[in-house]
């Protein structure tokens, strides 16, 4: 019985220590090449964007409130490969993810330093220009029904949304025009329109804001909204 006991806490000491003092970057990068992961760079959005991994979505673990609500759409039985500058942030993020019910949590040991110390790629930031106020007032009243999407790639509820947004265009298709804002780029148009959490949902109807949500909504209640 004592050797199950000990057995059992060397297991719980190896997950924990593995998560907080991180992986080196072969292995990290090597895990990300070949596994299904969900990679999650624990950075602030300012920092995501100048450089980051490929494909990995962003939770700022220095607001708390942000971090938790975005980390809640990943899936707990998948694995998850968090980054930050240094690893520091990061370690702590892990923590949190296996204290909240996460199965399997890895750091990257020494984080985005570390890795571009030994010269491995980071995607690039973006160079697209953003929306104009006058390219969003144009767009929203384009169409007698518009829904705009404040979003990003790197958001987890973001991508949750996804597969809704195309099940209601299959189901609702030309009756209304889909719009997209970039969360991390059209940053004049959030401000002017006080978005300041993704996703945010906003429909208008002959260039009138009607309704207004944030959060994963259900495919039935944006049907409900827009054919009102």
């Amino acid at each position: 019985m004592k050797k199950i006991v000990a057995y059992a806490v060397f297991v719980f000491c190896f997950i924990s220590c593995t998560a907080q003092d991180g992986i080196p970057t072969a292995e990290f990068e090597k895990r990300m090449n070949t596994a299904p992961v969900q990679l999650l760079d624990v950075r602030t959005a300012g920092e995501y964007k100048t450089g980051h991994l490929k494909n990995a979505l962003q939770a700022d673990w220095l607001n708390k409130e942000q971090f938790a609500d975005r980390t809640r759409y990943l899936d707990k039985t998948k694995p998850v490969l968090v980054y930050c500058a240094s690893g520091m942030r990061s370690a702590a993020a892990a923590k949190y993810l296996l204290d909240n019910g996460f199965k399997e949590v890895q750091n990257l040991k020494g984080g985005l330093t570390a890795w571009k110390m030994e010269n491995r790629s980071l995607e690039a930031p973006a160079n697209q220009p953003q929306m104009t106020l006058k390219q969003y007032k144009d767009i929203t009243a384009s169409a007698d029904v518009v829904l705009v999407d404040f979003g990003a790639e790197w958001c987890p509820p973001c991508k949750k949304m996804e597969p809704v947004l195309q099940q209601l265009n299959k189901e609702l298709s030309g009756k209304f025009n889909l719009v997209k804002v970039d969360g991390g780029i059209d940053i004049d148009v959030m401000k002017s329109q006080k978005v300041e959490t993704l996703p945010v949902f906003v429909i208008y109807k002959k260039g009138k804001e009607v309704w207004r949500k944030q959060g994963v909504i259900e495919l039935e209640e944006l049907k409900t909204e827009l054919s009102k």
